[in-house]
């Protein structure tokens, strides 16, 4: 071993002397406390973000391709986009807003149209469903959400009422009788509370569209994450008459708050190991002072200034790789608990998920490792410094 890092385990590990041993181990601490946070903070953000992201996609087309006026003979648009490289299924729906009429008392819906046949393939709704296919759907037959069917008590088989605007009648609207076919639980709270969905070709009827028009055309890609350059690719194939907009484009706010979260709150808790640098230094000030005479002895044997320095950048660097060690398993291990036993519960009326969803990436974890060795290598820099620049002569006079 070499002397360097021999000397710097010596005064790391200080058996001798008690007090250093413990400012070491609050040192350590200190740095394992920050990563530990980190890791458990930035794997909850990430798994925010992935968890929505996958609701958001689940429950939606990846892109949606429309016209102010509605698009006019779909079927042909939709083979047409359905052929291009990168999709890999299409279907047309409509919406609009409907209200659901129970007890004397009104609610606000968002209504889809849907063709059985084909929304299975482009959205999740059928990993949704707790019973029964979408492509099952009938005419008169609806399938609503889990939170909506909870706050009403419906159950399958139950009757409801949709009241849909009536068209050119001021104030008045017609109501629609729809037998719950199913009952869907996407995750997110609007979606179950607020979405309804129905045959499409009823739909029609309700919005009073002509049997060849429809809101638009909803596209799956192979690839979720190329959405842009598909985009570009679709005005090219149909024009600029049509308004399309990708997943991203629609939660792009959302997402962007995200992230924006993420990277503050990664700047907030490296404060935390910032922090816990000040005890490195603190603890290699107090050994360069408890150890005057060692480092007088070695200087007047020939040791050199540099090599000075590397003992005790040495002993600091231990101390932060030992401290990010041990919050690199405390992290990860609470991390691994969390999304096991999913222990930590959330209000899902206002965070759209149930529980507390942690997602460790490789990249996130190398940062937050990379920055606590950083740090702790800048907190190393000044001790070390002063300890070499102790002359012998004026290390050994008093002793």
């Amino acid at each position: 071993m070499n002397f360097e890092f021999w000397i710097a385990s010596r005064y790391l590990m200080a058996k001798k002397d008690k007090f250093l041993a413990v400012i070491n181990m609050v040192a350590i601490g200190g740095i394992a406390i920050g990563v530990t946070a980190l890791i458990i903070v930035i794997g909850v953000m990430t798994g925010f973000d992935h968890d929505l992201r996958e609701k958001i996609v689940g429950a939606n087309a990846h892109v949606l391709v429309e016209k102010e006026t509605g698009v006019k003979k779909y079927q042909e648009l939709e083979q047409q986009l359905a052929q291009m490289p990168g999709i890999a299924a299409a279907t047309p729906y409509i919406h609009g807003n409907v209200f659901l009429e129970s007890n004397q008392r009104a609610m606000s819906l968002i209504l889809r149209g849907v063709d059985p046949a084909t929304e299975g393939a482009v959205t999740k709704i059928n990993q949704y469903l707790g019973q029964g296919k979408i492509a099952d759907l009938k005419s008169d037959e609806i399938v609503i959400g889990s939170q909506l069917a909870s706050y009403y008590g419906y159950r399958l088989g139950d009757q409801l009422t949709i009241i849909a605007p009536a068209s050119g009648v001021a104030g008045a609207g017609w109501r629609y009788q729809f037998k719950v076919a199913g009952i869907f639980t996407s995750g997110m709270y609007d979606y179950d509370m607020n979405l309804v969905l129905v045959d499409m070709h009823k739909a029609q009827e309700v919005f009073h569209l002509p049997p060849d028009v429809v809101s638009g055309i909803g596209l799956k890609f192979n690839n979720p994450d190329a959405a842009a350059r598909i985009k570009r690719h679709i005005y090219e194939k149909i024009g600029f008459s049509f308004i399309v907009r990708t997943w991203m484009e629609t939660n792009a706010n959302f997402f962007a708050a995200l992230r924006l979260e993420k990277f503050t709150m990664f700047i907030i808790l490296t404060l935390i190991v910032l922090v816990a640098s000040f005890n490195i230094i603190s603890t290699l000030i107090v050994t360069v002072t408890s150890k005057v005479k060692d480092i007088g002895i070695l200087k007047s044997i020939g040791v050199s200034r540099g090599a000075i320095n590397r003992i005790f950048m040495i002993q600091g660097l231990a101390i932060g790789a030992l401290g990010t060690f041990w919050g690199f398993v405390g992290g990860i291990g609470i991390s691994i608990l969390l999304k096991k036993y999913q222990f930590i519960k959330l209000p899902q009326d206002i965070y759209y998920i149930d529980h507390l969803p942690v997602l460790i990436q490789a990249s996130d974890v190398a940062m937050i490792v990379g920055a606590a060795m950083l740090i702790t290598f800048a907190a190393t820099v000044y001790p070390a410094l002063k300890a070499g620049s102790l002359e012998p002569v004026e290390a050994l006079r008093y002793e």
